[in-house]
């Protein structure tokens, strides 16, 4: 359904462009007194004959050249597993914090930003700002979350009016109207991103929406732990709407269920929807009307300010024709029920405290097995970030990111581009003819570092500090209208798609770009005092990622311009396809849980980045010895320095709902999978572990998989 901010993804290219580098929730890593490896580790990983060297002048975050070597458990062979090797003392001994479902070196920085925005934000509002300045809607914005006492001496007030349009909606276009609109649920999703196949205008992409629960495998699997949960899902729908008064509440949670169960039956699976092409179907707004005629599309439209848009693109073909048709025969009770409980559950934490414990106990308890919520400061901070983003950004940019930190990831990136130029010339199974256009390709790609050259203006959204959910509605309305009002003109391609203050990363192909916020340039992934091995196997290795996304499965069916086209021969596509689906069937073998296999199909874009990337960071790292050897550093070798840190920024841990979630509804393979997946494809690991025939993780040298 419309996210409750109305901010438009990616639609047709979110595999691509979401989340690349913050894949999944990880845990903390922290600074811990050094250790030297003990003998066993020695003897299975000989190191290169190489000149000892000191440890850096400056003392790295972590360690003394930036790992952290008490985390590993060294009676695991590392061709056995090298998760564990390199984490597993750390993940038999850390226990994740009560308010997360997960955790690992993402969260600590979170949790670090969010504690610095938290700060930024009290010394704004501080500060006793001007109305309509930043200041001053970012502090009020906060100020209004945090007044519970307001909160629950409103009660449902605030929220009345919007109840009763979904009340006083009788007819299926009134219904219609209210799914156009920010802050309602709908059976389909609007979005304005850069139209696929013409990048400098924006498209309007209808496409199927979310539903309450998390994939649409949670309510067809014949699983009982899933079976078990949607009938925790049917008491919580029942519970969110007695809590709201409706009547005949039980009754009502088992229609919402039968609808929602219904939409799940006719929505395509996770790994169909990250097909481009599949996913791009231009048509006219009559088209539409004949494909789909059981749906009031010009009420919905005209909704949410496109009523003269006639071009349009569809996403999942098959799926918005049957949800019109069960829209059109679904009761209008139903649908009035089913828009009341999502409206109540979308704005659980801005209603008393009765709303946000029930929305809690089911998304974090049941779901996920999270033991307690979030502090509400920390969700305050959530939150502004959502609605005020940039304004907030741009004060951290100011107290946080130094300008050599944009030089050094500069230089950085450099260095992984000119690694994969190099590695694309050396592809055996690449023509020439392709690989000209490869090397065109990457001769374009665009670096965001940091944060925006340009700042949104905010200036006419209003932020009362005693009107929560009004801030909320409008904060959605602004961000919608904002991309309304672009439709006509050229794409922005400055904009970023994430705050600076994110942990996070990503690839845009429709800009043929990779954007690294400035949180995200920190320990363990990225520190100027760290060994050079060490900075290249973790953030060198997740720029590799987020680079290699443009040549991924999706990706590569994008142009230098950023544009959908087909730029491979016959030949080279097809055994480009015949080395996925060997990777496909390697994930596809990992059990994260008892039963419960990664989908390789669906990970296959994330997994194909983590191969390149890592190999583009270990060719740049061994470029950047300009033919010297790698100094000996805690007795290992640069190598082994190299692929450690890349294991240690993938350690976490998930709580068995939280794992369940990431492997039904997410693009990216579990951590423990993201270590042990690639590596054994990597000969250059095994010179460096001495990973011999028998290790439960050793491929045969033709059986390895070698793409970019």
């Amino acid at each position: 359904m419309r996210s409750l901010l109305g901010l438009a993804a990616l639609a047709a290219v979110a595999a691509l462009a979401a989340r690349p580098s913050r894949e999944s929730p990880v845990p903390v890593i922290a600074a811990a007194p050094t250790a030297q490896p003990e003998p066993e580790a020695a003897a299975a990983a000989p190191a290169p004959a190489v000149a000892p060297a000191a440890a850096p002048a400056t003392r790295a975050a972590i360690g003394d050249c930036g790992l952290d070597l008490s985390a590993g458990d060294r009676s695991v062979r590392p061709g056995d597993d090298f998760f564990a090797y390199a984490n597993g003392a750390w993940y038999g001994s850390f226990v994740i914090p009560p308010d997360h479902s997960s955790y690992g070196p993402f969260n600590t920085l979170e949790e670090l930003s969010t504690e610095r925005v938290r700060a930024l934000i009290e010394a704004a509002a501080a500060a006793h700002p001007a109305a309509g300045t930043p200041a001053q809607q970012i502090g009020d914005y906060y100020a209004s979350f945090m007044d519970s006492e307001a909160i629950e001496a409103n009660g449902l007030a605030p929220a009345q009016a919007d109840l009763k349009r979904i009340a006083d909606a009788t007819t299926r276009d009134a219904l219609a109207r209210l799914f156009g609109q920010p802050g309602f649920a709908s059976l389909f999703d609007l979005d304005l991103p850069a139209d696929l196949r013409n990048p400098d205008r924006y498209a309007v992409v209808i496409s199927e929406s979310s539903l309450g629960l998390p994939d649409r495998d949670y309510y067809l699997k014949d699983d009982p732990q899933l079976r078990a949960l949607r009938d925790k899902y049917v008491a919580y729908v029942a519970a969110m709407l007695t809590l709201g008064g409706s009547a005949d509440a039980a009754a009502r949670a088992r229609d919402i269920m039968a609808l929602e169960t219904a939409a799940a039956k006719v929505q395509w699976p996770i790994e169909k929807r990250r097909d481009v092409e599949a996913t791009y179907n231009p048509r006219t707004r009559q088209q539409l009307l004949s494909l789909a005629p059981g749906f009031p599309w010009a009420a919905f439209l005209e909704s949410a300010g496109l009523g003269a848009r006639q071009e349009l693109v569809l996403a999942e073909l098959g799926a918005i024709r049957d949800l019109a048709q069960l829209f059109g025969r679904t009761p209008v009770a139903t649908l009035q029920a089913w828009l009341t409980f999502h409206y109540l559950s979308a704005h659980a934490s801005y209603l008393p405290r009765r709303f946000d414990a029930a929305h809690f106990a089911f998304y974090g308890g049941a779901l996920r097995g999270q033991p307690e919520q979030r502090e509400r400061w920390k969700r305050a901070v959530d939150d502004v970030d959502a609605a005020l983003g940039e304004p907030v950004g741009r004060l951290y940019v100011a107290r946080y990111f130094p300008p050599e930190s944009k030089v050094k990831m500069l230089a950085l990136v450099g260095d992984l581009l000119a690694a994969l130029n190099e590695r694309i010339d050396g592809l055996d199974w690449m023509t020439t003819a392709t690989k000209s256009r490869a090397h065109e390709k990457l001769a374009t790609f665009t670096l965001k570092i940091g944060y925006p050259d340009e700042w949104k203006d905010y200036s006419a959204l209003v932020i009362r500090r005693d009107d929560l959910l009004g801030n909320v509605r409008r904060a959605a309305e602004w961000h919608w209208n904002y991309q309304v009002a672009r439709l006509n003109k050229p794409v922005d391609r400055a904009e970023w798609q994430m705050n600076p203050q994110d942990i996070n990363a990503y690839y845009n192909p429709s800009n043929n770009e990779v954007v690294f916020p400035a949180a995200i340039l920190q320990p363990p992934f990225f520190d100027p005092n760290a060994d050079a091995a060490v900075n290249f196997g973790a953030i060198g290795a997740v720029i590799g990622h987020e680079i290699g996304h443009g040549f991924d499965d999706q990706g590569r069916k994008f142009g230098p311009d950023g544009g959908l086209e087909d730029w491979w021969t016959p030949q080279d596509a097809r055994v480009f396809t015949a080395r996925t689906v060997r990777l496909i069937h390697e994930y596809s073998s990992f059990e994260a849980l008892p039963g419960l296999k990664v989908n390789g199909a669906n990970t296959i874009g994330e997994n194909i980045g983590d191969l390149g990337g890592l190999n583009m960071a270990y060719e740049a790292y061994r470029i950047s010895l300009h033919g010297a050897p790698a100094p000996l550093l805690d007795g290992l070798s640069g190598a082994q320095r190299f692929f450690l840190a890349y294991a240690q920024v993938w350690r976490s841990k998930y709580r068995d709902g939280a794992l369940r979630e990431l492997v039904m509804s997410d693009v990216h393979s579990p951590d423990r999978f993201r270590v042990n997946g690639p590596l054994p494809n990597i000969d250059a690991w095994y010179e460096a572990f001495g990973v011999q025939p028998g290790d439960k993780l050793y491929l045969k040298p033709e059986d390895r998989v070698r793409i970019w």
